[in-house]
């Protein structure tokens, strides 16, 4: 179990992951050495999987994004094959139907029927597909709510 002073840690992280750790040791009242020792422990009790560095889509040319969902014939080996793909983002399987719920960003149109005839479509067991574009997007984020 983690207490509110390894919450609070994770939370500063999460707000910002290359924070210092002195800062860290400030924010949380405690000593660096000792914070860095809880976040050692918080890494390898799986509370943190890893660090990422979050990049703006639209400078590498990624402007669309579009959810696709993949309808197969009883192969979950299909979502492990949809995930190697470069362009993918997110792969969840539904239930209530034999489905994947994808999220890609790429470049245009083209790019994105290129995706879905080639790669998507080759897989084995996929019957179909239906893709929706966003047109707008108002919040995207990994974060997960830590209630103090």
């Amino acid at each position: 179990m983690i207490d509110e002073t390894g919450l609070k840690i994770l939370k500063i992280l999460q707000e910002k992951a290359r924070i210092p750790n002195v800062e860290v040791a400030r924010q949380v009242g405690m000593a660096p050495s000792a914070v860095l020792e809880r976040i050692r422990k918080l890494e390898n009790q799986g509370y943190i999987n890893g660090y990422e560095v979050i990049l703006d889509p639209e400078k590498f040319n990624r402007n669309i994004i579009a959810f696709i969902h993949v309808y197969v014939e009883k192969n979950l080996n299909a979502g492990d094959e949809i995930a190697k793909i470069d362009d993918v983002q997110e792969v969840h399987y539904l239930t209530g139907v034999d489905c994947f719920f994808v999220k890609v960003r790429v470049k245009d149109n083209s790019e994105l029927d290129s995706l879905i005839r080639k790669k998507i479509s080759s897989i084995k067991g996929v019957k179909s597909t239906k893709t929706s574009i966003a047109v707008s997007t108002f919040k995207e984020t990994s974060r997960i709510p830590i209630e103090l």
